[in-house]
């Protein structure tokens, strides 16, 4: 958020606090100008690709015809669905199967090839009827990879984009710092006239709108660099082992129904949203929700013998520690997975909003400069038709503004794009 009007250099085209500010007024002031200015272009990459990640689901959608079904009364089992997926594909082995993502939406079941790639299999979760298949690579695929690291190695991406929770948290406190009584801006519709008045309103409503948004997606960021520099939360305890690429018989449906139903009767508040089958085929994991609040479907996991419906163990999310809770809350705050559709839909609004603030500040600048440039201009007597005389514009202002950070974040882009041409031609 911009603070109260300021004053430009005209010889520099710089802007200049005021001199009734404090110093520390005048810090947080060239901070906030600083950061929106020098970190514009990563920031703004990965505020739209985190917005559209929130819908990255609603997106497959449309484009992958499989994934689309009819809403109908029946429900089937899950152990149809896992039976009518095995049977399209009996070569392959089946690595997990989901629920629907929502009333229209196919039910997902992950099958590992033999060269070790995944291959999605849509099953119509009314008439268990495989409905067709899609590759692992994916919008939602695409969205992850780029917003969680850029498409950089996780080791190296993930530190580099939670990194810039800092300065995110670091503009919000600034904003509340240099705009005086901020909390009479919920209200204050932009005004028309001059683009810097319209737009500066612009930037002042979206910011105090997203402020509490803007809290919780550098809180979560943050503990994401937290996580990626060693500090991540332990995980429960193994029920049974997952790992391995054993091969074995196809999945009974009476028996993965059988286990379900013992799971459902010694743990009824768990609402089961997905199944994992041990490597040997002789466990199942079911996980989803329970009465944990604000939790990660694999924070509440039960395991059952398919053969007796014998319970293995399971995983109570509201027995984990402290530091295993927080990590465990932080991708449904962040994603905004914890409410359904309209929880998601505030969420893409608002990360708008965010994508906005950075642009607009950007943009704001660069008009701002751009207007004592060509008041200086006009001052000296530049020639008519001259270069000096021609008006610079806001873009261009601000694009060489941001000095030879641009080339940071052109470059991070760039690296981004080329490791993305390369997922696509593999």
């Amino acid at each position: 958020m911009p603070p109260a009007p300021t004053s430009i250099d005209s010889s520099t085209g710089t802007l200049v606090a005021p001199k009734t500010r404090s110093s520390a007024r005048k810090l947080w002031f060239a901070l906030h100008s600083w950061i929106g200015m020098k970190l514009c272009i990563l920031l703004s990459f990965i505020f739209c690709t985190g917005t559209l990640a929130v819908i990255a689901a609603e997106i497959d959608w449309l484009i992958e015809p499989a994934m689309r079904v009819a809403p109908q009364e029946r429900q089937a089992s899950w152990g149809e669905m896992v039976a009518a997926a095995e049977v399209a594909h009996p070569g392959l082995r089946l690595r997990s199967l989901s629920a629907p993502h929502g009333e229209r939406f196919a039910a997902e079941a992950l099958m590992r090839q033999d060269n070790g790639e995944l291959l999605r299999v849509w099953v119509n979760p009314h008439t268990a009827q495989v409905t067709g298949q899609s590759s692992w690579w994916s919008a939602q695929r695409w969205l992850r990879d780029t917003h969680r690291n850029l498409m950089l190695p996780p080791r190296y991406g993930v530190p580099l984009v939670a990194l810039m929770s800092i300065p995110l948290l670091l503009m919000l406190a600034s904003s509340l710092y240099i705009y005086k009584r901020w909390w009479r801006g919920f209200l204050a519709w932009p005004r028309k006239g001059k683009p810097r008045l319209t737009w500066g309103d612009v930037h002042r409503l979206a910011g105090v709108w997203s402020l509490g948004f803007m809290l919780l997606i550098g809180m979560t960021a943050f503990w994401y660099l937290v996580e990626s520099l060693g500090a991540k939360a332990p995980l429960p305890p193994a029920i049974v082992q997952l790992k391995g690429t054993a091969r074995h018989a196809p999945l009974a449906a009476e028996d993965v129904d059988r286990a379900i139903s013992a799971a459902q009767a010694a743990w009824p508040d768990l609402k089961i949203s997905g199944l994992r089958p041990s490597p040997n085929g002789k466990a199942l994991l079911l996980e989803g929700q329970a009465n944990g609040w604000l939790l990660r479907e694999r924070a509440n996991v039960i395991g059952v013998e398919l053969a007796t419906g014998q319970i293995l163990g399971r995983n109570d999310g509201q027995d984990m520690s402290v530091h295993q809770r927080i990590g465990e809350l932080a991708d449904p705050i962040h994603f905004g997975t914890f409410g359904g559709w309209p929880v998601r839909v505030l969420w893409f609004i608002f990360g708008l909003l965010l994508t906005t603030l950075s642009l607009t500040g950007a943009y704001i600048y660069g008009i701002r400069v751009a207007e004592a440039t060509r008041a200086a201009l006009k001052r000296r007597g530049a020639p008519a038709g001259s270069p000096q005389s021609r008006d610079p514009s806001a873009w261009s202002v601000a694009w060489q503004s941001m000095g030879r950070w641009r080339w940071l974040g052109a470059g991070v882009l760039g690296v981004w794009g080329a490791l993305l041409i390369v997922q696509v031609w593999k």
